[in-house]
């Protein structure tokens, strides 16, 4: 590539990314240089604002057109600047918990490589939000699992810990193959990576052993990214991890690491198998015929999530089964491929964002002041902390999808969207409705025990540090916003995104 070509493209398309890339450069030198002794937590607050500096450049790319560089290996179109807010939004959110949360078992020492890996894995994310050929999607997919693998093991002398990156070691780099090897029946057949070019051959596709290498193609990718979602039955890595890790990097695996799986699982399945005909060019597209294959791993993902986590004791286990059932509601969103799936699933990933990192919140804070994450050490908490009880009750009354609240509108609409195509779906709507009313019985057990159980201890929990506060506060104000008044987002989708009616042009 010549000089004057180089300096041809429009490199402010990629501005958040350089600010991302820029900062994660500069904590580590600056990491490197620092002496032993002296508090990391200044590296945080140099990475919050460095997020945030990237979302203002964000903002400021909102009303730009469909924009693509370095031979359409990066597009700046609706999909990917959407969902870009979820994932700098949500990385504000967790690094306010990070430069909380008080270190033990010596992560002192490696608490400078978390805000650089972490920044290292937002990055990764990005770069899928805005991939447009196969070759960058996997890319930023593995920069983002590679520093989560680290993040997750960072707490080096603890065995939990250590469980908990090995497991999410093995089984991601399984997923990572089976992925991988799906994509090259895709490259092997149109001779492209790019996602555009591949859409455009695909549409002619009637040869029927293309067509069926192809549904090999999907099951693979399929099944590849469903580990990455933590989705039934791949999901056998998340309590273990979530457990394991420190809490924190659990709540960004939760909010952030689910996002930009969803991401690239949008990218890949509409872009490529949304498309690709069956018998010939006005045929029924592949994706739709894989339909079935998507329901039952929906309907799966709820009943085992909300099944296995009534038999919790352990409050991130819990949550880790709790994010594996909000997964499944994602995936009803998906299946049902109607015309407002973008909306519908970018709206319940930014109500979940709120009300989880909320939820984690919390639980980082009574962890370190109990020095335990049983679900019994909630007992009385309305006793010690009536303040933070009735925050917490709030974010558990979202994720459980009460009305006025962010969950509930979240799933209103999922399970509206599934009447309307010409084909309802009345088992997934069906289903998703009796595993809510289960999810009730875990969520309402944590309530029980913060209002209505006694604990010999009944000693004030003191001063809430401030990162935590600022995310409860965020997580409660934006879980009851979103449940009052959720046509905020809804317009906000619509004003500036034009229905994401540039994803595949």
């Amino acid at each position: 590539m010549s000089l004057h070509t180089l300096l041809s493209y429009s490199w402010s398309t990629m501005a958040p990314e350089f600010i991302i890339l820029g900062v994660a450069a500069i904590l580590t030198v600056v990491d490197l240089f620092m002496p032993n002794k002296q508090d990391r937590k200044i590296l945080g607050w140099i990475a919050i604002v460095g997020v945030l500096a990237a979302l203002v450049s964000l903002f400021g790319l909102v009303d730009r057109g469909t924009t693509s560089i370095l031979y359409d290996t990066f597009r700046l179109d609706s999909f990917g600047k959407a969902f870009k807010f979820l994932l700098l939004g949500g990385s504000v959110l967790v690094l306010l918990l990070a430069v909380s949360y008080e270190a033990k078992e010596g992560l002192e020492k490696y608490t400078g490589e978390f805000y650089y890996l972490f920044l290292t894995a937002l990055l990764g994310a990005m770069m899928m939000a805005s991939s447009g050929d196969l070759i960058t999607l996997f890319v930023g997919l593995e920069t983002l699992s590679i520093s989560s693998y680290i993040l997750a093991g960072l707490r080096k002398k603890n065995k939990l810990s250590n469980e908990s990156a090995m497991k999410y070691v093995i089984n991601g780099s399984i997923a990572t193959a089976i992925t991988l090897f799906g994509m090259s029946y895709v490259y092997g057949l149109t001779g492209s990576t790019n996602l555009l070019e591949i859409a455009a051959k695909l549409q002619a596709t009637s040869d029927p052993q293309h067509v069926y290498m192809l549904g090999l193609s999907f099951l693979m990718v399929f099944i590849g990214l469903a580990f990455k979602l933590s989705a039934a039955p791949f999901h056998m890595w998340t309590p273990d991890v979530y457990q394991g890790a420190p809490t924190p990097v659990t709540a960004f695996l939760s909010v952030v690491s689910k996002t930009a799986g969803f991401i690239i699982v949008i990218r890949v399945l509409i872009s490529v198998f949304g498309v690709a005909a069956t018998q010939g060019p006005g045929s029924t597209p592949i994706l739709l015929n894989m339909q079935n294959y998507l329901a039952v791993v929906a309907g799966a993902t709820m009943i085992i999530g909300n099944l296995v986590a009534l038999k919790q004791k352990n409050i991130k286990r819990l949550f880790a089964y709790s994010s594996i059932s909000h997964a499944g509601y994602i995936l009803v969103a998906l299946t049902t491929m109607n015309y407002f799936m973008f909306d519908t699933i970018w709206f319940y990933l930014a109500a979940y964002l709120f009300m989880n990192l909320g939820a984690f919140a919390v639980i980082q804070l009574i962890a370190e002041k109990t020095g335990s994450e049983e679900i019994e050490d909630y007992a009385g908490l309305y006793k010690r902390s009536p303040v933070l009880a009735v925050s917490m009750g709030i974010l558990i009354l979202s994720l459980a999808g009460f009305p006025g609240t962010a969950g509930f509108i979240g799933k209103l609409n999922i399970f509206m969207g599934a009447f309307v195509d010409q084909s309802p779906h009345y088992v997934l709507a069906s289903v998703m409705i009796a595993t809510t009313v289960v999810s009730y019985f875990y969520y309402f057990g944590i309530m029980k025990q913060m209002f209505f159980r006694q604990t010999g201890d009944d000693s004030k929990l003191g001063n809430i540090p401030f990162g935590i506060l600022l995310v409860i506060i965020i997580g409660v104000v934006g879980s009851i916003w979103l449940g009052i008044m959720p046509n905020t987002a809804l317009d906000f989708l619509h004003n500036h995104f034009n229905q994401f009616q540039d994803f595949l042009k």
